[in-house]
């Protein structure tokens, strides 16, 4: 057990560093001693999420569940993986289990909401999430949920008011200052879109989609250097399965910048 739980602990610590390799072997080596344990297989699934090798975090949560069925931290994470690793109809079924088990998970229904969203059903994301809302009406990430099929729906102005009403719950939310950014951008405003765009980096460093607009705001000011930059970083942070295509544009137009400076 003293050997279980050392292993334990040098695997947290590895996570806490961001040694996913390492957190990954050690969980892996505690499993060896004690392979019923529902944790120890979570925790395994969090690394090899984290360390982007979303197909065996799914396996290692998949198996976490079969051992503990109902427990809903394991679903959500079952869930996020699937959604991750583009196995959408799995990730549907994952967080279905959670509202079946508890309809007042908030986050549950923007959960589902989101795979709604990236399939296009907007009607179905948009029920979702207003269920969400019914149930914490200061939820931020219902309210940015929202506000992004909003406005993918061309209501830009409900959109604007739901992005600024995160920021008024939270100031230091990076998606909101994205969502806002990714606005801007649309409308031509490249100086009030990259603003928003390095408040959204400042305040979260890892946000890989940030990068990403931040080369098209760059590229478009006529900025290749910091446009290749911005890109570069994208393709570091970005490594789901189900964002291949949009990596494959990056990488082109990478390509092409390093060509031409």
């Amino acid at each position: 057990m003293q050997q279980i739980e050392s292993l334990l602990g040098r695997g947290r610590e590895a996570m806490e560093t961001g040694d996913y390799g390492v957190a990954v072997r050690l969980f892996r080596e505690a499993l060896q001693s004690d392979p019923d344990s529902a944790e120890l297989h979570f925790l395994l699934g969090e690394a090899l999420a984290e360390d982007g090798k979303f197909k065996d975090a799914i396996a290692a949560f998949s198996r976490a569940r079969e051992i503990d069925p109902e427990d809903v931290d394991i679903l959500y994470a079952l869930g996020d993986a699937c959604f991750e690793g583009n196995q959408v109809e799995r990730a549907i079924e994952a967080y279905e289990r959670i509202v079946a088990l508890d309809e007042h998970e908030a986050d549950a229904w923007v959960s589902l909401g989101l795979v709604h969203f990236n399939q296009e059903r907007m009607e179905q994301a948009e029920e979702c999430y207003r269920r969400a809302l019914q149930l914490e009406p200061d939820s931020v990430f219902a309210l940015n949920s929202l506000g992004d099929t909003c406005y993918a729906q061309g209501r830009n102005e409900e959109a604007l008011g739901y992005f600024r009403r995160v920021l008024e719950l939270e100031p230091e939310d990076a998606q909101a200052r994205y969502n806002l950014a990714e606005m801007y951008y649309d409308a031509g405003e490249l100086v009030a879109a990259e603003w928003e765009c390095r408040e959204s980096l400042r305040i979260d460093p890892g946000f890989a989609y940030a990068y990403l607009t931040l080369g098209n705001i760059c590229l478009d000011q006529e900025k290749p250097r910091e446009a290749l930059q911005a890109y570069q970083e994208f393709l570091m942070r970005e490594r789901s399965p189900a964002a291949k295509e949009v990596r494959d544009e990056v990488a082109a137009v990478v390509e092409g910048l390093k060509a031409e400076l």
